[in-house]
C-alpha cells in the first residue's frame, strides 16, 4: 500500500536534513556570527555613503516569496536609446574584512538551496533583513548606470554606492502574466524591449544559450513534486541585464589590469566534430555554413532529438573557473557561452565572490587599485567557489535522486515512455517525459532512440530507482 502524501512528506523532509548532514553543508551559523549580524543589521542604512538615489523608481522580479533580494531595476528612454539602472546590494557594507561574518562567509562560499530550506550564504538579519533590497525600505546598493544605444549596445558606464528604495518586489510569473494578459506599465514593455535587444546581440557575439528544461523538485500545496522547468521570458530579458552588467564590469576590471573574472573555455573542436555526427545520425540538419551557437538556437528540446543533442551540446559548457588577475590576464579570459569577458557581480548575498569583484569595479571606477584585504582574497576565492560549486552539485543531485525514488514508489511495474539522451561507460541516460525523472539503464543505447521501459525498483534506501527496456 503507497505511504499517504502527508508522511511521505515528512519523510522526505527528513532525509534531506540527514542529505545535508552527511554532506556536512554548515547549517548552523556561530553564535558569535549571528550577534555581529543582529548589531549590524541595527546600525545606520546610509553611514558612509554619498550618493542619495531613492529618487530611482527600482523594481525587483525574483522567484515567488524570495527574500534574499540582490538586485532591483528601472528602465527609461534617453532620446533614441535607453537608461536602466541597476541597484545590486551592498553587502560589503555591512562587512568588514575578518571580522566573523566575512570569515563564515568565506567557509560557506555561497548559499545552498534546497526544496525545504535554504542555507545562506550570510545570516538572515542580513540576508533577508537589512541588505535585502526589499519593497519599501531604504538601502545601501552598488548602483549601476548603463546607457544604451538604439540597438541595445552599451554607450556609457557608471557605478557608485549609493542609498536606494526598491518600490516594488514582483515574481517572474506576475510579471509575465501582466505581459501575457496585454499590460501597459512601460518598466514590463521596456524591460521586454531592451531584453530582445539584448538577446539579438548575444545572437551576433555568437553566445551559445541552451533552452533545457532544468529538473527541479519544488514543494506544492505542502508536498513535494518533480517538475520540468523552462525559463519564461521575462526571466531571460531580466537575465541580460544582469549579463550586461557583468560584461560591464569586466570591461572595467580588465582596463584596469586587476580584478576577477568569471571564464569558461572553448569548445573543442573533436568536441563539436561529434555533435556533427549525432546531429547526423538523427537526421537534425546543421548545414556546414551553420555555427555551433546558431546550430544549439535551431534545436527543439520538444522533440526526442532535440531533447538528446541539447543534453549533449550542455557537456561543451564546462569547465567555469574564476580568473583573477593583477596585470597579465593571459591568453583566453573570455566567458565563451557569453562570447565575452564577464565577471559576477549581481549576486553577493547569494554567492561569495561578487562582493570582491564589486569592490574592485568600484576602484576601477575611481580610477584607484583596490583595497588591499580584496587584492589578498582574489587569488583563494576560485578554490573556494570550485569547493562550495561541488558541494552545492552533491547535494542537488542527492535530493533529485532521492525526490525520483519517493515519486515512483508506488509506480513499481508500470511502464513509461523515455528518450535517451546520453551513452557511455556501458550505460545510457534516458528522460521520461512524466514524472520529470532522468534515470540510468544498463547498456548503450544511441541517443534520441524513444524506449518504452518499466520501472522495476524504487526504493528510498540507496535511493535506487531502476528500469528495463520493453521495446
Amino acid at each position: 500500500m503507497p505511504r499517504p502524501r502527508r508522511h511521505l512528506t515528512d519523510e522526505l523532509t527528513a532525509r534531506f536534513v540527514a542529505i545535508r548532514a552527511d554532506l556536512d553543508v554548515p547549517e548552523e551559523f556561530p553564535v558569535e556570527t549571528l550577534a555581529l549580524a543582529a548589531r549590524r543589521a541595527n546600525s545606520a542604512q546610509s553611514a558612509g555613503v554619498e550618493a542619495d538615489r531613492r529618487d530611482v523608481e527600482l523594481f525587483s522580479i525574483d522567484p515567488a516569496g524570495s527574500r534574499d533580494l540582490d538586485q532591483a531595476l528601472h528602465l527609461e528612454r534617453v532620446g533614441s536609446g535607453y537608461r536602466f539602472h541597476y541597484a545590486i546590494a551592498d553587502v560589503g557594507h555591512w562587512i568588514e574584512p575578518g571580522d566573523a561574518i566575512d570569515v563564515e562567509a568565506r567557509r560557506r562560499g555561497s548559499t545552498i538551496y534546497c526544496p525545504d530550506v535554504r542555507v545562506p550564504l550570510h545570516p538572515t538579519d542580513l540576508s533577508e533583513g537589512a541588505a535585502s533590497l526589499l519593497a519599501g525600505t531604504e538601502r545601501p546598493a552598488i548602483l549601476w548606470t548603463i546607457d544604451l544605444d538604439q540597438q541595445g549596445v552599451t554607450s556609457h558606464v557608471g557605478v557608485e554606492r549609493a542609498i536606494v528604495r526598491n518600490r516594488r518586489t514582483l515574481s517572474y510569473r506576475e510579471v509575465q502574466d501582466a505581459i501575457d494578459a496585454g499590460g501597459t506599465d512601460p518598466q514590463f514593455r521596456l524591460l521586454e524591449e531592451v531584453g530582445r535587444l539584448r538577446l539579438a546581440l548575444e545572437v551576433e557575439r555568437g553566445g551559445v544559450s541552451l533552452d533545457l528544461p532544468t529538473q527541479e523538485v519544488e514543494r506544492v500545496d505542502g508536498h513535494y513534486e518533480l517538475r520540468y522547468e523552462r525559463a519564461l521570458d521575462v526571466e531571460r530579458w531580466n537575465a541580460q541585464m544582469s549579463l550586461c552588467c557583468g560584461m560591464a564590469a569586466a570591461e572595467l576590471m580588465t582596463c584596469a589590469g586587476v580584478g576577477i573574472l568569471r571564464t569558461l573555455p572553448a569548445a573543442e573542436p573533436e568536441t563539436i566534430d561529434r555533435l556533427r555526427l549525432h546531429s547526423a545520425a538523427l537526421n537534425v540538419p546543421w548545414p556546414t555554413e551553420m555555427s555551433y551557437p546558431q546550430w544549439v538556437r535551431s534545436l527543439d528540446p520538444a522533440t526526442p532529438a532535440g531533447a538528446a543533442l541539447m543534453t549533449q551540446a550542455a557537456r561543451t559548457l564546462r569547465g567555469s573557473n574564476y580568473l583573477p588577475f593583477d596585470g597579465d590576464l593571459g591568453a583566453d579570459h573570455r566567458h565563451h557561452a557569453i562570447a565575452s569577458d564577464y565577471a559576477h557581480v549581481t549576486a553577493p548575498l547569494r554567492r561569495l565572490v561578487d562582493r570582491f569583484a564589486n569592490e574592485c569595479v568600484l576602484a576601477a571606477a575611481g580610477r584607484r587599485r583596490p583595497p588591499g584585504w580584496v587584492l589578498d582574497a582574489l587569488p583563494e576565492l576560485p578554490g573556494i567557489m570550485g569547493s562550495t560549486a561541488q558541494l552545492a552539485s552533491r547535494v542537488d543531485r542527492a535530493v533529485v535522486d532521492l525526490t525520483e525514488a519517493a515519486t515512483l514508489a508506488h509506480l513499481v511495474g508500470r511502464t513509461f515512455p523515455a528518450v535517451v539522451t546520453a551513452t557511455g561507460r556501458n550505460q545510457s541516460t534516458v528522460q521520461l517525459t512524466e514524472p520529470a525523472v532522468i534515470a540510468s539503464i544498463p547498456g548503450e543505447v544511441a541517443i534520441g532512440t524513444t524506449l518504452t521501459l518499466r520501472l522495476d525498483v524504487a526504493d528510498l534506501d540507496g535511493p535506487t530507482v531502476g528500469f528495463s527496456i520493453l521495446d
